[in-house]
């Protein structure tokens, strides 16, 4: 009985050391007969390895021999792709030496063989698709991309919000480095050989660099524009190129003169001789002192005024000895399209740049030249976007006393804003404005006339080049609401005075001034105290 009870207590003790000891047995066999990974192998040398030290050396050799052919692998791999990327970019460098104004003979030939069907018709279709040759109809006057004009040191930017300037440094470092190879490029052009048949045209720097303007649509790519100046008086030269989300290209290099081209400034007036006298100061030291080659024709409504109107004129004509003006007078209903309308076909003499002005603009003989370079007859239509004077009682209220007119003309977000929804002031040759079918009739009083020329330009195969200039002001004036107006009108009014009078800052401001004054009357409170 006790020797049962004795097996029945081992017997339990003896199956679990049975399962240990064939466990145990089957991790050696594991261990000694399975073919070892790569990891392991630097743990387990196999049996017929070396062992120690001299086993993980070996191991070690071969583990470093598959990094090095891995390593060379890669780079074989990256020279190839080095390789076609380098190819790729000698064919479009190609295309940029063999490029000419209308994409001509040069390349469609000794290039064909270099370059693939396919890129070259996808450059053209870029290039044409981004009115660098022709225009582009175009819906509305929403659907346009105005350009962003530059110099050296500032970009003249239309999208501001609150926190950017109109004129500003660019800050970003990529902006910077696009413009600045844009510049080198261009040079580049007009310093290479080819660019010009004399060949003892003088090097150009980055000095004789005069503005640009470019404009990126997302479709498309960035198109530049940059003038220099020429090699004489009135002479510049225009390199245009284009970046079609690759390496940039040079589409156009063109020698422009402009010593001939006349200006024809048309001003609709009423009454207003008091500003028409400050118009005509600015008129004689930049059209007629610094420019020179200048025409005005006013278009007078009306007979109250007018003879002091004629009077500032002809006494403009002989302290000046400038006969170059028209005056014409008419016994109605002020329409500013109707006197832009008559002074663009009363002109008799040969097709002329038109500038449609008003009276409180003040412009810049450089914008004259602007004026000139960005129109082209059959071709190419000026609406530059005017920087916009704010009130300024309010910006320089604080100042004791408001400074003279130029100096006041500083392009700054305190001082004024890019009037980017206004198409009044525009520059295009007459023969463009008689074929385009000229203003609305219809229309009376001031406004609507603008927009609906500017839609007939853009609805055209013209190009229609938008952007702002730093030569061209809108002076402030008083905005008056006037009572008869209907409630929606009036708010609209309002809402228009209120963007014209300030920044926003500068009417936040005036919101809180009695805030700002309570607590100035309380800091000098407590300053008495101590």
């Amino acid at each position: 009985m006790m020797v049962r009870r004795g097996l029945s207590a081992w017997l339990p003790r003896m199956v679990v050391l049975l399962v240990v000891l064939c466990s145990a047995v089957s991790v050696l066999y594991m261990l000694a007969c399975t073919p070892k990974g790569i990891d392991e192998q630097l743990a387990f040398p196999r049996a017929n390895s070396p062992t120690g030290k001299e086993g993980y050396q070996a191991i070690l050799q071969e583990r470093e021999e598959q990094h090095h052919n891995y390593i060379n692998s890669l780079k074989k791999q990256i020279a190839q792709l080095k390789d076609e990327l380098q190819e790729r970019s000698e064919q479009l460098k190609s295309l940029q030496d063999h490029y000419t104004d209308s994409l001509g003979p040069g390349l469609e030939h000794s290039n064909s063989e270099k370059t693939p069907a396919d890129l070259l018709e996808f450059l053209r279709s870029q290039i044409d698709r981004a009115e660098v040759h022709a225009g582009a109809k175009l819906p509305t006057e929403y659907a346009a991309v105005p350009f962003e004009s530059f110099t050296l040191q500032k970009v003249y930017q239309l999208e501001t919000g609150l926190t950017r300037h109109p004129e500003e440094k660019p800050v970003r470092k990529d902006k910077r480095d696009e413009l600045a190879e844009a510049i080198e490029l261009a040079l580049d052009t007009l310093n290479s050989p080819n660019s010009d048949s004399n060949t003892n045209h003088h090097m150009y720097a980055a000095s004789d660099f005069i503005e640009g303007m470019y404009r990126t649509e997302k479709d498309k790519g960035t198109l530049y524009e940059l003038t220099f100046k020429g090699d004489r008086s009135h002479e510049f030269r225009r390199i245009v190129l284009f970046r079609p989300f690759g390496p940039i290209m040079k589409v156009k290099n063109e020698n422009l003169n402009m010593a001939n081209t006349l200006i024809n400034i048309v001003v609709p007036l009423a009454k207003r001789a008091s500003k028409f006298r400050q118009f005509m100061q600015n008129f004689r030291e930049m059209g007629i002192e610094q420019d020179g080659r200048i025409h005005l024709t006013v278009v007078y409504f009306g007979k109250e005024q007018m003879n002091e109107v004629k009077a500032i004129l002809e006494n403009t004509s002989k302290s000046a000895n400038f006969k170059n003006f028209t005056f014409i007078q008419l016994n109605e209903e002020f329409s500013r399209g109707k006197g832009l309308d008559i002074g663009a076909r009363i002109w008799k003499g040969n097709n002329v740049v038109l500038f449609f002005c008003d009276v409180d603009i003040y412009f810049t003989a450089e914008f004259l030249n602007t004026c000139r370079l960005n129109t082209q007859p059959g071709k190419k239509v000026f609406y530059p976007v005017l920087f916009s004077q704010y009130n300024p009682g309010i910006i320089y209220g604080h100042h004791g006393s408001i400074p003279p007119l130029e100096q006041q003309l500083v392009i700054k977000k305190e001082t004024g804003f890019w009037r980017d929804f206004g198409f009044g002031m525009t520059c295009q040759y007459r023969s463009d404005f008689i074929n385009i079918g000229g203003f609305d009739l219809d229309i009376k009083g001031w406004g609507g006339e603008d927009v609906h020329l500017y839609r007939k330009y853009l609805h055209s195969n013209l190009i229609v080049v938008r952007t702002p200039v730093r030569g061209l002001f809108h002076l402030w004036h008083e905005k008056r609401c006037l009572d008869e107006l209907t409630p929606e009108q009036y708010k609209m009014c309002m809402q228009s005075k209120a963007m014209n009078e300030a920044s926003h800052g500068q009417l936040g401001m005036l919101v809180f001034r009695h805030e700002i004054e309570a607590h100035l009357r309380k800091q000098k409170t407590s300053s008495k105290k101590t």
